[in-house]
């Protein structure tokens, strides 16, 4: 149920609100007293609260006003606020809106505003608890995740990374090949440290190999070694990264890219912990638990045969799958400002107090993240660079100025069933104002009712 506070010291206004709010069935509480209103605050949920400039008889100079609206700020910030007010306060009214109040109304006042005010801000409080509610839950979750696992001081806010973190730490103590998959710049290799940090062989070595970035010829060498001779060049015995992570990890990224030779190898060291040096008769056994990633459709070379079956269910005992950063929003301004801080100090302005305008952050949300985490430490690490001024602008990012793909830009036959000013002012007074009702019926959300509104210059009765 939405309650409303009022508080004013004529029993009538009381009696008028509360049937008035009881039309559209919001809850009414009434208080004749500043001190009483602060006590109604203090033990039950208000969502509004309508306030008298003045409470002692032939006082009209809305002191009493001006403070009870300052202890009801001090004590609940986010507590909206309606002021009604006399002709001769107004000029307070305006200075206390400037301060926070939501809204003023002059005695005596127009129902049909009242009550769209009301309305619009009950749907405000209502949503802004809803999103604080939300974000103490993920603040939480991100603590009990810090609590049981080692981050590895992985940045993000997202429920979609909280869940492949969840996995990640769940898999790491069971010691079975993982396979992480995931767009280029992901944060595959970050969930592959995650995987290490958490798991039983956490003390040893952690092992890198890109098997994109190696020729085909020299990629069984480098996981498996090679004896003098075995090759052109070889002119001494080289230990190989399957040597190397002994007791640890060993981390395979791309593992599309591995060559039929190298996968056939790789499935026989998994399936029995031995391997033989290239150019060696001699097997050698190790103890190494393997994560592999890749941004390749595995089943889909499996079936042009580029890719063993076997080998792919090996290494896919479990699998990770890492959203791309344009399915997690909410890591985007974290991540962002996670990369101003790290990247200042060696971006040669020596003071690290940069910081990204609001419409810098915008074309940050805007922007679609073809290259993931990556491409936006690389945004960050340039604008950094070229900004000129201590703060960066959407102009310093040199992001596209539209969206980069269809999925953000809307439909030319949207555009054109856009409502005009005769069907929202149409829609406006059919329910009295209320931004939500009106919204509703014109199939807009209430932020985009609003942007409609601005745009077209239709001012909120």
């Amino acid at each position: 149920m939405r309650t409303v506070l009022v508080i004013d010291d004529n029993p009538a206004v009381g009696t008028a609100l509360d049937m008035l709010f009881g039309l559209r069935e919001i809850d009414t509480r009434i208080a004749q007293s500043p001190e009483e209103g602060l006590q109604v605050l203090a033990r039950e949920d208000i969502d509004l609260v309508v306030q008298d400039m003045n409470f002692t008889a032939d006082t009209t100079s809305g002191e009493e006003g001006v403070a009870l609206f300052r202890a009801i700020r001090a004590r609940h910030p986010d507590l909206p606020i309606i002021l009604l007010t006399a002709w001769t306060h107004l000029e307070i009214a305006v200075d206390l809106a400037k301060a926070g109040a939501a809204d003023y109304l002059a005695k005596p006042w127009d129902d049909q505003k009242l009550l769209a005010s009301v309305e619009n801000l009950l749907e405000l409080s209502a949503s802004t608890r809803e999103v604080s509610r939300l974000h103490g839950q993920r603040r939480r979750a991100q603590r009990e995740l810090a609590a049981r696992y080692d981050l590895r001081g992985l940045v993000f806010a997202s429920d979609e990374i909280a869940r492949v973190v969840e996995l990640a730490g769940q898999v790491a103590r069971a010691d079975v090949p993982v396979l992480i998959t995931g767009a280029n710049g992901a944060g595959k290799e970050k969930i592959a440290e995650i995987v290490q940090a958490n798991s039983s062989v956490k003390s040893g070595p952690f092992v890198t190999v890109n098997c994109g970035a190696l020729p085909a010829e020299l990629i069984e060498a480098e996981l498996f070694g090679a004896d003098a001779g075995a090759y052109t060049g070889a002119n001494k015995a080289r230990e190989g990264k399957f040597e190397a992570a002994d007791g640890g990890t060993l981390f395979l990224d791309e593992i599309g890219n591995l060559p039929a030779a190298g996968q056939m190898k790789l499935l026989r060291v998994l399936e029995t912990g031995r391997f033989e040096r290239l150019g060696s008769n001699r097997e050698r056994q190790v103890r190494v638990r393997v994560i592999s990633a890749t941004n390749a459709d595995l089943p889909s070379m499996i079936r042009d045969g580029r890719f063993r079956e076997d080998l792919y269910y090996r290494l896919n005992t479990i699998q990770v799958d890492v959203p791309p950063l344009a399915g997690r929003v909410d890591d985007i301004l974290p991540l962002a400002w996670h990369f101003l801080a790290s990247l200042q100090p060696s971006a040669g302005n020596g003071n690290g107090t940069r910081r990204l305008s609001e419409d810098a952050e915008r074309a940050l949300l805007a922007h679609r993240w073809p290259g993931n985490v990556r491409e936006l430490r690389n945004t960050l690490q340039r604008a950094l660079l070229l900004a000129r001024g201590e703060v960066i602008t959407a102009a310093d990012l040199g992001l596209p100025s539209t969206p980069t793909t269809a999925a953000t830009s809307a439909p030319a036959a949207a555009a054109a069933e856009e409502p005009d000013r005769d069907v929202i002012e149409s829609a406006l007074h059919r329910h009295g104002g209320v931004l939500a009702q009106a919204a509703a019926e014109l199939g807009l959300s209430r932020q985009a009712l609003y942007r409609r509104m601005e745009r077209l210059g239709i001012e909120r009765t």
